[in-house]
């Protein structure tokens, strides 16, 4: 098997069970148009996020990482109608080409876009007392991803889905002496899940169009 079969299965899976509608697609160019590098979750990834919101029937979400609005697109898709989304995205330019796919997708009204450092909102909502959210999906910069799930978990309820990407880096966690901050990052993160009483996790390598790595999926205790 090689990296050109895993795209092409991939491709076939979208194509049969995660059709991309035009505002998809445009959100998707919008980001070569924009600069923006081409990171979003990929089509069955997005419809995979769709069935595990609607399996814990998800009406308040957040999300760290915003880039180009995609994954918040195919998330708030399957929320129902009075359902709410913050989004916390760090790059102004990011936040601002996604603030426009996001209206292009008549979808403004169920989605808050928050630009900032993901730790700062964080902290913001716990402060403030934000109600629990009911799925939480983390695809942020990779470093502070054991401070982004422990925080998230203050803001979570019994059943709360908590996902977070890019936790395999192509399988570069097996090497224990990684000067790559982001894979360090990830080992700790993968290490304080395993060691979490607070969570009943897994992680799931996946493969296909973004080549080889793996979600974390916990569910708060």
């Amino acid at each position: 098997m090689n990296q050109q079969v895993f795209e092409k299965v991939d491709t076939y899976i979208g194509n049969l069970l995660a059709p991309e509608d035009s505002v998809l697609q445009e959100t998707i160019q919008s980001l070569d148009d924009a600069s923006i590098p081409q990171i979003s979750v990929t089509p069955t990834q997005g419809k995979f996020l769709q069935l595990m919101l609607l399996s814990c029937k998800a009406k308040r979400v957040l999300e760290l990482g915003t880039l180009g609005a995609y994954s918040t697109i195919w998330i708030a898709r399957a929320i129902p109608a009075d359902g709410k989304i913050i989004t916390v995205e760090f790059d102004p330019h990011h936040a601002n080409v996604a603030s426009q796919n996001i209206a292009k997708a008549g979808l403004s009204d169920k989605i808050d876009l928050r630009t900032g450092k993901a730790m700062d909102v964080l902290n913001e909502l716990i402060s403030t007392n934000e109600e629990a959210f009911d799925f939480i999906f983390i695809d942020a910069d990779k470093p502070p991803y054991t401070e982004y799930f422990e925080l998230a978990l203050k803001l979570s309820h019994p059943g709360t889905i908590i996902i977070c990407d890019n936790v395999i880096r192509e399988g570069k966690v097996l090497d224990e002496d990684t000067t790559d901050e982001r894979v360090k990052g990830v080992q700790r993160f993968n290490q304080m899940l395993a060691n979490n009483p607070k969570v009943t996790a897994t992680i799931m390598q996946t493969v296909g169009a973004k080549e080889h790595d793996g979600m974390a999926i916990a569910i708060v205790n």
